[in-house]
């Protein structure tokens, strides 16, 4: 009987899939809270003052070939701001500000990441704050990754660097407290910058973790 001429053209096929290897998915990396920040600035009068949180958490997945197939999570106690005054601090965490009683965490879930020359990145994603979610655009570089093994045999793990910027108007989250100064104008600006320096660890399999995140 004839073989039909679809069958080695099909049998071509297979073996060309099969030779072919497949993308590997992007690997997970934890934020390293110790070697990371997140601060921002905003207008008081005619200077800016600056602050930072300094409770995180995150997630990174990240593909280092193809960074466009990255995507990112953080979670931010919003009770943890530090302006270096303790009166200030206690007036942001109250109603008139973040309201942390009502609304602890400040949610960040990136939607689409792309790559630009030279390390540069866009993320694009949802940011959570006072229980608004928005859509926000960060302008970022990927820094590099790598292993990381120090003199004296200590291992930290592979990790990587990245950096990230973006301005935000506090009013679309529903922070709106100010006041007027008698010549015009306002106490606060409505613009927050924000800065953004992440350390991440990659995630290994416990008995070969080896990592001592936040010792050095």
């Amino acid at each position: 009987m004839r073989r039909p001429a679809l069958l080695p053209t099909l049998g071509a096929l297979a073996a060309l899939a099969l030779a072919t290897p497949l993308a590997a998915a992007p690997l997970p990396f934890k934020i390293d809270p110790a070697h990371s920040q997140v601060s921002f600035t905003i207008r008081h009068f005619f200077s800016r003052v600056p602050g930072r949180f300094n409770d995180f958490a995150g997630t990174i997945q990240l593909d280092e070939k193809d960074l466009s197939r990255s995507s990112v999570e953080a979670t931010i106690q919003a009770a943890s701001i530090f302006t270096n005054n303790d009166h200030r601090d206690k007036d942001l965490k109250s109603p008139n500000f973040f309201s942390v009683d009502s609304f602890p965490t400040l949610i960040f879930k990136s939607t689409k990441v792309t790559p630009g020359d030279g390390g540069k990145l866009t993320i694009d994603g949802n940011l959570t704050i006072h229980g608004v979610t928005k859509p926000v655009s960060l302008q970022g570089s990927f820094l590099g990754a790598g292993p990381v093994n120090i003199e004296g045999g200590y291992n930290a793990g592979y990790r990587a660097g990245f950096e990230a910027t973006t301005t935000i108007n506090r009013k679309d989250f529903g922070i709106v407290w100010n006041k007027t100064l008698d010549q015009g104008g306002t106490m606060l600006g409505d613009d927050v910058a924000i800065t953004i320096g992440v350390e991440a660890v990659r995630t290994e399999p416990e008995k070969a973790a080896g990592l001592q995140e936040g010792k050095r």
